[in-house]
């Protein structure tokens, strides 16, 4: 029973602290983000099942993380420089009908799913693609061309 207890109690406390942290809705968590909320699972997954089973040890760790990741994330806040560096920047996979092979390459991904982002938004063929980016969330955006 200690241990149903102890992932309960964890559970409670870490929504409280992601939601300390960070209010992003979830299609707008960055890799930066995600590595937090990860992270920080893991250090209660170890206080749960590991042999260090101290939950003090464990608020702590945890604690130090959230702190981390706020100081860092005001850091970014003040520079861009840091923000490009932690969160990338929005990259160009088309631009006026032509794809940009070497970033969709380096990004893994194909123009299938540059399409099917666009038929999500009612655009069914590539004519009617002005521009599309993978941006620093991972989402694509599409942008219609304007009606002539």
């Amino acid at each position: 029973m200690a241990a149903v207890l102890r992932a309960f109690f964890f559970y409670i406390f870490l929504v409280f602290i992601v939601r300390v942290v960070g209010r992003r809705p979830g299609k707008q968590i960055t890799p930066f983000e995600f590595v937090l909320v990860f992270f920080m699972g893991g250090l209660a997954l170890t206080a749960m099942v590991g042999d260090d089973a101290s939950l003090t040890n464990a608020l702590l760790q945890i604690i130090t993380i959230a702190f981390a990741h706020y100081g860092v994330a005001f850091l970014r806040s003040r520079s861009n420089r840091l923000a490009r560096l932690f969160d990338g920047t929005p990259l160009i996979l088309m631009k006026d009908g032509l794809w940009r092979a070497e970033t969709l390459s380096k990004m893994g991904i194909q123009d299938d799913d540059v399409m099917a982002t666009a038929r999500d938004q009612g655009i069914l063929t590539l004519d009617q693609i002005d521009l599309a980016i993978l941006e620093r969330n991972g989402e694509i955006s599409i942008v219609k061309k304007e009606a002539e």
